[in-house]
């Protein structure tokens, strides 16, 4: 029973999920980035807010990522979003098990026209890794984001 003094958290103590396939081309990309931050602000991490934007971000890398270097032919690509009252956390799972991303922070050559994106990851996530995809081929790259208690 919740009294009208009594103040409604923003975001619940229990776990939020969302997750879904999608097709591993650019439109599948961007598919995902809009519903992750759509589900963000439904979560209560408005639009504009740093936590949405960061995170929306890196949702826009992990899947171009997953497009551009995990496609498999006729194999769609999986975001799961999962957050707590401290926690948002992104992963982004491809087929492709050949095709590691590699965890260094060193910057490609100046005249490079790739390979920036997992460093924006870097800087922009509290934490981030992969993961060998488990049951089946593949990986999954996730990142972390601490966001603060409200």
């Amino acid at each position: 029973m919740n009294s009208e003094n009594s103040p409604v958290p923003v975001f619940p103590s229990t776990a939020l999920d969302f997750a879904m396939r999608f097709t591993s081309s650019p439109r599948g990309a961007r598919l995902a980035r809009r519903l992750v931050s759509h589900r963000l602000d439904t979560w209560g991490h408005p639009y504009t807010s740093t936590a949405n934007e960061t995170l929306t971000l890196v949702t826009a890398e992990l899947t171009a990522n997953a497009v551009r270097h995990g496609h498999v032919a006729g194999r769609d690509f999986h975001l799961r979003l999962t957050g707590t009252d401290e926690l948002l956390r992104v992963e982004v799972t491809d087929t492709r098990t050949e095709c590691l991303p590699l965890l260094s922070h060193h910057e490609p050559p100046g005249d490079a026209e790739t390979g920036r994106g997992l460093l924006v990851v870097a800087r922009l996530a509290s934490r981030w890794g992969l993961t060998p995809r488990t049951g089946a081929p593949g990986k999954t790259v996730w990142a972390e984001l601490c966001v603060p208690r409200h």
